[in-house]
């Protein structure tokens, strides 16, 4: 199993104004990008993997337990906590003021806007597969908003990071089901099997990776995403990349040794 990570993970809510600590700039920038809202968004997402992991591990499907618990686990307070703590961490003293500048300008309200609403439609699986066909159509090809993405992506490893934050939370996933009792699995068992899904896990995720920012960035005029992949390329752009999937990697990870948890006691209960 492998949980998705995504670009630079940027959306915002761009009627509300933005107010942060000036002290704070990390802060200033997560409030400016709509850190709120993705992580709603991503409650979405959670809750609808849940049901289909459901399916898959516990005997009868989702049961009303099993669905408080996945309702309780992606708690959006905490999610964005965590999100915050990691983020200003990784972000420490770098200079927020050339990104703050872009994202706060109409070419950056534009970026967030259509990276937030591309995030909310891919939740619908058939906006997902037909996204995937169009990427799969222009795989390989000359096109130039196709070009565009590439250097976006290469500029920040992001489907090496993808891979990474994937192939972590799975480790988490099953190190809960052996904690829940679920498993007997020793550490190098659980290393073993999840290595096992890499080749997997990597092509989904460039998949998926391509498919949604060539979908998010389609609406774009072409000067906005070449402002947008210089900014990306800017020690400043990178160091923020690096904090967000510090942010959501950790995020991510607790979620799933919960998830595995919570699972090991539904499956447990349902044998007895």
């Amino acid at each position: 199993m492998a949980l998705r990570f995504v670009a630079c993970l940027l959306s915002a809510t761009l009627a509300s104004p933005v107010i942060a600590d000036p002290a704070r700039p990390a802060d200033a920038l997560l409030d400016r990008l709509g850190l709120p809202e993705i992580v709603q968004i991503m409650r979405e997402e959670g809750i609808g993997y849940g049901t289909e992991m459901a399916r898959d591990l516990i005997p009868g499907g989702a049961t009303q337990g099993w669905q408080a618990s996945v309702a309780r686990i992606y708690d959006t307070d905490a999610m964005e906590e965590v999100v915050r703590a990691e983020f200003q961490e990784s972000f420490g003293d770098t200079d927020a003021t050339p990104l703050l500048r872009f994202f706060g300008s109409e070419t950056g309200e534009r970026v967030v806007e259509v990276e937030l609403s591309a995030r909310r439609a891919l939740i619908d699986d058939g906006v997902e597969a037909a996204a995937r066909e169009v990427f799969r159509g222009l795989d390989g090809s000359s096109d130039e908003r196709l070009g565009l993405v590439t250097d976006f992506v290469q500029a920040n490893d992001l489907v090496e990071a993808n891979v990474t934050g994937a192939l972590n939370a799975s480790f988490q996933f099953y190190a809960g089901l052996v904690d829940g009792g679920a498993l007997e699995m020793t550490e190098r068992e659980i290393l073993d099997e999840v290595w096992s899904q890499e080749p997997e896990t990597r092509a989904d995720s460039r998949e998926w990776l391509y498919a949604y920012l060539l979908m998010a960035y389609e609406p774009l005029p072409e000067g906005d995403l070449e402002a947008y992949v210089d900014l990306s390329s800017s020690p400043e752009g990178k160091a923020m990349n690096r904090a967000l999937f510090a942010g959501f990697n950790t995020m991510y990870d607790n979620i799933s040794y919960a998830l595995g948890l919570a699972a090991a006691k539904q499956m447990q209960a349902q044998e007895l």
